[in-house]
């Protein structure tokens, strides 16, 4: 069975899907493929759903109340059941859900590993290289003369019955300003960025998706595959526990 891209609210002039509706799309995914046959060659058994959203913060198990945005500009801030912190979402970022049954012998941290993989692969067959940083999920750059180390693709999954949902975003073109407003998965001492930011020229979502699809394919085959080294690892936020006055 090959894994199926489906591809929503990317067309030209579209500001991309409802953040809640495309969670009830995932939801409705993820059970038909819980309940359909397990191919017995192995095969890759799922679906990747392909989008944008509108802007919408997304506070996942992690986050501590203290961490949400307080003007959020008008966007959405939704609770949802995935791991990690907050995170954003908005017009000119890519976002993914692959939607698979893990093999028995892939683990949670190597599917992770394989998304993020895929994501280093796309942003350097554009020019721009990255890495891991073990204690800290995502893609990223090393620091440098232009700023300090900075996230360029975040990760958030949740896995039920062997099935995952949620899934990865990659910064396009999405205006770097929302960033401004809160601090992304609670990390203080790096920044975020873009492929275009990096590039300092236009990279659009229509630009990305081919390569994305190509990698995910390849690596969400489940083949061994020779990972990118890891940069210098670093601690994972803390969790913050605050004392309300008189408590």
């Amino acid at each position: 069975m090959a894994l199926e891209m489906r591809t929503h609210g990317l067309d030209d002039g579209e500001t991309g899907v409802d953040y809640r509706a495309a969670w009830e799309l995932q939801r409705e995914v993820h059970a038909a493929i819980v309940d359909a046959p397990v191919p017995a060659d192995g095969a890759p058994h799922g679906t990747v759903l392909l989008l944008q959203h509108p802007p919408v913060f997304t506070c996942g198990k992690r986050t501590d109340a203290h961490e949400k945005p307080l003007d959020p500009g008008g966007a959405d801030v939704i609770d949802v059941d995935r791991g990690g912190k907050i995170t954003f979402h908005g017009p000119g970022q890519l976002v993914g859900y692959p939607i698979v049954r893990l093999p028995d012998h892939v683990l949670v941290v190597d599917y992770v590993r394989r998304v993020e993989e895929a994501l280093i692969r796309v942003c350097r067959d554009l020019g721009v290289t990255t890495a891991r940083v073990p204690g800290r999920s995502g893609v990223w750059l090393r620091a440098d003369d232009r700023g300090p180390e900075r996230k360029i693709a975040a990760i958030g999954i949740r896995v039920s019955r062997g099935v995952t949902m949620h899934g990865f975003s990659l910064n396009c073109d999405v205006d770097l300003g929302w960033y401004a407003r809160f601090t992304p998965c609670g990390i203080t001492d790096a920044g975020v960025t873009s492929l275009s930011a990096e590039l300092g020229s236009d990279v659009t979502i229509a630009d990305v998706l081919p390569l994305v699809e190509h990698h995910l394919r390849d690596l969400l085959a489940w083949a061994p595959y020779d990972a990118t080294p890891d940069y210098e690892a670093r601690p994972e936020p803390p969790r913050i526990a605050l004392v309300t006055p008189g408590a």
